[in-house]
């Protein structure tokens, strides 16, 4: 048997994090859509909503570098939970728990510019600073520090 979601889609909102079990768990909605003609022609568009729930380095992952609007692949499995609310009423919600997650796209289509956060920024600027500073000072070996996630 097999259990799996594999989506391709849009951050909803912000990503949301807490800790569970001395872990990070992230939360985020995702958004994909389907489009078609219908018989007259007209493109239809039909968007889903996802809740996609990731634990652990992956969260943290998540947490640090994705943001609304953000084109992520995620692949996990599908599990659905359930809870009584405050007025006794039973809830429930279908969720796609992510065990694989890949950034997708880099540039903004509207305006064609770069969209990235200041973090990942930063980590480049500074690999491209020490670059620079090694080759200044005549050495063939750069000593690079790795501060990216992945």
């Amino acid at each position: 048997m097999v259990n799996s979601a594999t989506l391709i889609g849009r951050v909803g909102k912000e990503v949301e994090s807490a800790q569970a079990n001395g872990k990070t768990v992230a939360k985020f909605s995702l958004a994909t859509t389907e489009s078609y003609r219908d018989k007259s022609g007209e493109k239809v568009e039909n968007t889903t909503w996802h809740n996609i729930v990731v634990w652990g380095a992956l969260a943290d992952v998540c947490v640090k570098y994705l943001q609304k609007g953000s084109l992520v692949y995620v692949e996990g499995k599908i599990t659905n939970r359930s809870w009584d609310d405050k007025d006794g009423n039973k809830k429930y919600m279908t969720e796609i728990v992510c065990s694989e997650m890949k950034m997708l796209g880099g540039k903004n289509e509207q305006s064609g510019e770069y969209k990235a956060p200041t973090e990942r920024k930063t980590a480049a600027d500074n690999i491209a600073r020490e670059v620079q500073e090694t080759a200044l000072n005549g050495s063939n070996e750069p000593t690079l520090t790795d501060d990216l996630p992945f």
